[in-house]
């Protein structure tokens, strides 16, 4: 019998981690400015939840995905795409490369690619090496529940550091009612404001889980219009072009041309090159976090 375990990889969403680091400690100003001047706090947040998370969940292997710039091929589909995010804070602007180069002194690859999302590339990534690691996702955002499957969890960050809610298919089940890929449809009916698209105008969550258990999916409500309550046939059919751009949005790609190997993706830090770039940046007691046991440090 073959018991040999399977390598495990955590697929990061980086821009994920740095925001919610960075808009943590920018409530009260504590901007943590080095000596050079550059503000640290979001990249200081950012190690220290990419390592109490590879402390909690232990992968054997590790990447980092990025968004690179907001225009993407969903912002060419529908010029409002996450229009309603306004400029990034001016303090938070040097921190998003120097946080690539920290990503870099640890070994860890950093992915991203014109034109698409980090959940692309993490889409992409989990399916190329589902068949022979565990894959986990890594990330604040939702959307990325639509990837779930056998080989494949998402560990949504709560507040605080060390916090997290795991979801698998068997979690989303129980939580939705509906399988991880319908979450695409869901998202096509109800919209997302955060995302700024409105999917069907007057169908919320509640209305729409309820026609995705019926019918499937959106071609098969589509299909069975008359079958739907006179308002709810009615909100459909004015809003039709908008539910299928919606889906389109919706949708994670996950054939982008982007890849990883486990080798290069193998969770070895040279303890030297990366203490230097911390001491470098003058980021002070992320050090005690570094996995510097035996099976991580080369």
């Amino acid at each position: 019998m073959n018991n040999i375990q399977k390598p495990s990889l955590m697929l990061v969403d980086g821009m994920a981690l740095l925001f919610r680091a960075f808009y943590a400690t920018a409530v009260s100003g504590q901007f943590m400015i080095n000596s050079k001047g550059i503000p640290t706090n979001g990249i200081h947040g950012f190690v220290k939840h990419l390592f109490t998370a590879v402390s909690s969940f232990k992968p054997t292997h590790l990447a980092v995905c990025w968004d690179m710039g907001s225009k993407t091929f969903r912002t060419e589909l529908f010029d409002a795409y996450k229009g309603n995010r306004g400029e990034a804070p001016v303090e938070l602007i040097p921190q998003f490369d120097l946080v690539k180069e920290v990503v870099a002194s640890f070994d860890i690859p950093n992915i991203g690619l014109e034109g698409y999302e980090a959940d692309d590339c993490i889409g992409t990534i989990a399916n190329q090496t589902k068949e022979y690691a565990h894959v986990s996702i890594l990330t604040g955002d939702q959307d990325i529940l639509q990837l779930l499957d056998e080989s494949i969890s998402v560990i949504l960050l709560k507040k605080g550091y060390g916090n997290y809610h795991v979801h698998t298919p068997q979690t989303f089940w129980e939580e939705k009612g509906i399988t991880p890929r319908q979450m695409i449809d869901l998202k096509a009916l109800m919209g997302d404001p955060s995302d700024n698209y409105p999917g069907v105008k007057g169908i919320g969550e509640k209305t729409a889980l309820k026609l995705l258990q019926e019918f499937d999916h959106v071609e098969g409500i589509i299909a069975n219009l008359d079958q739907l309550s006179k308002s709810n046939k009615t909100k459909i059919e004015q809003d039709l072009e908008m539910l299928h751009l919606s889906r389109r949005l919706a949708e994670i790609k996950c054939d982008v041309p982007v890849s990883c190997t486990l080798e290069e993706a193998g969770l070895r830090i040279e303890k030297e090159k990366a203490l230097n770039k911390l001491m470098e940046l003058e980021l002070r007691g992320v050090q005690r976090l570094l996995p510097l046991d035996e099976a991580y440090v080369s």
